[in-house]
């Protein structure tokens, strides 16, 4: 079995939601061209690829770009090559391994020791052999090791800490992932403000972060591994410095909304938002109000509103009751 793209545990996923999503946006949009410009899993963009010709991808995090060239990319791959690789790093014996930076920063941690050895050995291999390796192949190799790490991690399903007790020593198994035939489709890693100035799409969905959790410190170890850097780590959770973070985390947050809207070309917008809110968590209350929401949404054009009673995925122990996801669905008016 390979694993599925929406087989990842990550923060505000919309796995379970995609179905309802996309058939929203099916019966009330209309085009060819469709945009996520904060894909996150891309459950949503993979569903889009089904229902339009072109996709436009983006996300600012370095481990989701890798994650899209694996899934969706055009460049070729030898499957049984990769097979015979993954096989490979399946018989290492990770007790005849020596400590490498990944063990050494993240082992007894994130992982447990052995496995920290095998998972830096493994990453370091990838790297060295590149250049026997096409694009598309280093890609779905990178992806096949965060999907497979992503099982046994001691975590609650981000990186922002780790479970404070020993990690259980697991078998690290390699799967390969199920790349996604596609048609045209253009993967960007950009901040969504500045890649807004310059697309054009018929179709473009929205799903920012909301509260002043960055995502960029939440999965801060997929970033180190993906970039292999091997940068100084600070702290209890083990974080580089930090980069790539998002307005839509601060104060300014409706600022930055209002102007990625104001600034779309496009002739539908549909903007995904949860009422976390209402949160007694002040990390998990959203920097934007609903009202906020509605007011651009209606000045750009007409808007519906949908609701959809939904459990939450936020990794932690904060609770949402009654927690319901929103879609905004504007039809822009003509210039």
């Amino acid at each position: 079995m390979k694993y599925k793209i929406n087989q990842r545990r990550y923060t505000g996923s919309k796995a379970k939601l995609a179905d309802w999503i996309m058939g929203l946006i099916k019966e009330k949009c209309s085009g060819k061209v469709f945009a996520d410009v904060f894909a996150g899993t891309a459950v949503i963009a993979a569903e889009a690829i089904k229902n339009f010709n072109e996709v436009i991808i983006n996300d600012f995090l370095y481990s989701n770009n890798v994650i899209y060239k694996a899934f969706f990319g055009h460049g070729k791959y030898d499957e049984g090559k990769l097979i015979k690789i993954i096989k490979k790093y399946n018989k290492i014996n990770q007790d005849e391994l020596e400590d490498n930076y990944f063990s050494k920063n993240f082992g007894g941690k994130y992982f447990d020791k052995n496995i920290s050895k095998t998972i830096g050995y493994i990453r370091n291999d990838i790297e060295k052999n590149k250049n026997k390796l096409t694009n598309r192949e280093y890609y779905i190799l990178l992806a096949t090791l965060i999907y497979s790490i992503d099982k046994i991690a001691n975590t609650v399903g981000h990186y922002d800490a780790y479970i404070k007790k020993e990690p259980l020593e697991k078998k690290l198994e390699l799967k390969l992932i199920e790349t996604i035939p596609s048609k045209k489709i253009l993967i960007y890693k950009k901040d969504t403000n500045l890649l807004a100035k310059n697309i054009k799409a018929d179709v473009v969905y929205i799903d920012p972060p909301y509260n002043s959790r960055q995502y960029s410190r939440f999965y801060h170890l997929l970033e180190t591994l993906i970039k292999w850097d091997q940068p100084k780590l600070y702290g209890t959770a083990l974080k580089p410095e930090p980069e790539n973070t998002s307005d839509y985390c601060k104060t300014r947050a409706f600022s930055a909304f209002k102007n990625l809207i104001e600034n779309l070309d496009c002739k539908h917008i549909v903007v995904s938002y949860n009422n976390t809110y209402n949160s007694k968590s002040n990390s998990s209350r959203n920097k934007i109000k609903l009202e906020q929401i509605k007011e651009v949404m209606e000045e750009k054009g007409k808007t519906e509103i949908y609701k959809k009673n939904h459990s939450f995925f936020n990794s932690g122990k904060t609770e949402f009751p009654n927690h319901q996801e929103w879609l905004f669905i504007t039809k822009v008016y003509d210039n």
